[in-house]
């Protein structure tokens, strides 16, 4: 049996910026940057500003936040954030 995938959910006021499986997430997590992997413990974490960063399929795709917050459980991470304006 393979292993559940991680599943990010990237949520703004403006919508869902993404939402699918992926490899690996970066989060600038409030006491620093960290790496969710599948299989992670469950967390609740608040986000400073800076970049989340995610691989799926080998490439890797960023957005960046102002604040927000994270949580990871059963393999699957919620943010809620605001983003950075371009």
């Amino acid at each position: 049996m393979s292993p559940k995938p991680l599943i990010l959910r990237i949520l703004t006021p403006d919508g869902t910026v993404f939402d699918g499986p992926v490899e690996a997430v970066f989060l600038p997590g409030s006491k620093g940057r960290f790496e969710v992997l599948p299989g992670h413990a469950p967390l609740i974490t608040s986000l400073d500003p800076g970049r989340i960063d995610w691989r799926t399929g080998g490439l890797r795709q960023a957005i960046a936040v102002r604040d927000g917050a994270a949580i990871v459980e059963d393999n699957t991470v919620t943010v809620c954030a605001q983003v950075r304006a371009k």
